[in-house]
């Protein structure tokens, strides 16, 4: 049961008690039904059930399109910090795929929602190959930006909870497991403005700039006997005695590595004399650029929605929640993951598992191997028999 959250705002929060699918009301878009590329949710723990508390919104079937939201009351971030929590789980050890969530507007459509519908953040794991990163991605003006730098996410098979914050002093913090993976500005972060600055276009580098630091040695000479064949004919090679050639053509001496051989003749470098170094072009204000103020901000979210494709299915999606304050989601997270301890009791059920189909596995190998004895020792005694018959 979950506690009260005595703190400010909880716009939305979600720990997936009640079926998603019935009463919960998530919406299953049509997106990929009608072609058969639409997957299929459930409703359930994963492999690694630590109780009915940990139910989440599972995908069930590998290399399948994924999407399902749900609507809230609409609401604005302005003024005030946003956070965006949730937990997941790829107990499948999944190889490619996604593990995002995304915040929507409150006018879009559930039963149409796709890949291409406009959001204010998505937020999440994505793991493909050796590729695994946190996307963050916050859209400004219609243009989705993704963050610069690749945050690297948690690929394990047990839960992992990832936190967005963003400030209404336009900073942010991306946590993983209560670990810090990025923060400062958000615009330092994200290409959001065009640059302040510019190169000043009419003073380019002239033509007479030297920024060579080193140059060959104009006094260098070639050694004389330097340039030699790469290869030459093998001079302990002879003509085979039974050669003959009328049927087996002219003979050749078969070519080998000369050892005087020295490459390309290369002149020393040394330092340029006429180097003035790097040229550093003088800049200007950019007449494009615009300040963006308050880059922190949407002033419409009305739903969460996950869409995605993933080429093995398995993941859970569990105790989501979007609030105005990171005291509201340590709270939350207390109750539904014990303080980031959910995945090391997951980790103990897995290992559990994985301790009993190893005793599994070596008693049917125990077993085959009496079986192969007792066999052997049959046929051995048959064999036995037939030569005392004999």
């Amino acid at each position: 049961m979950l506690s009260v959250l005595a703190f400010a705002d909880v716009q939305f929060k979600e720990t997936f008690e009640t079926d998603p699918l019935g009463d919960g009301g998530w919406t299953l878009s049509d997106w990929k039904k009608s072609d058969g590329q639409q997957g299929k949710w459930t409703w359930e723990t994963g492999p690694f059930n630590t109780g009915d508390a940990d139910k989440g919104l599972k995908t069930s079937e590998d290399a399948k399109f994924y999407a399902i939201s749900k609507k809230f009351d609409k609401f604005s971030n302005a003024g005030k910090t946003l956070v965006v929590q949730f937990q997941i789980r790829h107990p499948q050890d999944i190889d490619c795929g996604g593990g995002y969530i995304k915040l929507l507007g409150s006018d879009y459509d559930p039963a149409k929602f796709n890949g291409e519908t406009p959001y204010s953040v998505m937020f999440g794991p994505d793991i493909c190959g050796a590729t695994k990163r946190i996307h963050t991605i916050l859209n400004v003006k219609g243009e989705n930006k993704l963050i610069k730098n690749t945050l690297e996410c948690e690929s394990g098979q047990t839960s992992a909870v990832y936190r967005l914050v963003l400030n209404s002093d336009d900073t942010f913090k991306v946590t993983m497991n209560g670990q810090e993976k990025a923060s400062g500005k958000i615009k330092d972060n994200w290409d959001i403005e065009k640059p302040a600055k510019i190169p000043d276009p009419s003073k380019p580098k002239p033509k007479d700039w030297v920024d060579a630091e080193e140059i060959d040695d104009p006094k260098a000479e070639k050694p004389a006997e330097w340039d030699q064949p790469k290869k030459i004919t093998d001079p302990k090679a002879t003509k085979p005695e039974d050669w003959d050639d009328s049927d087996d053509g002219e003979w050749e001496a078969p070519m080998i590595d000369n050892p005087d051989y020295k490459g390309e003749w290369k002149a020393k470098r040394i330092k340029n004399p006429a180097y003035k170094g790097p040229y550093v072009q003088p800049e200007i204000d950019n007449p494009d650029y615009v300040e963006e103020k308050d880059v922190y901000k949407f002033d419409d979210i009305g739903g969460v929605g996950i869409e995605l494709w993933q080429v093995k299915a398995g993941t859970v999606f569990d105790n989501i929640i979007i609030a105005d304050s990171e005291a509201d989601a340590d709270a939350f997270l207390k109750d539904t993951c014990a303080d980031y301890k959910c995945g090391e009791a997951e980790q103990k059920v897995k290992d559990a598992q994985d301790a009993e189909a190893e005793k599994i596995r070596k008693a049917a190998e125990e077993e085959a191997k009496k079986k192969e004895e007792a066999e052997k020792k049959a046929e051995e005694a048959k064999e036995g028999e037939k030569e005392g018959d004999s």
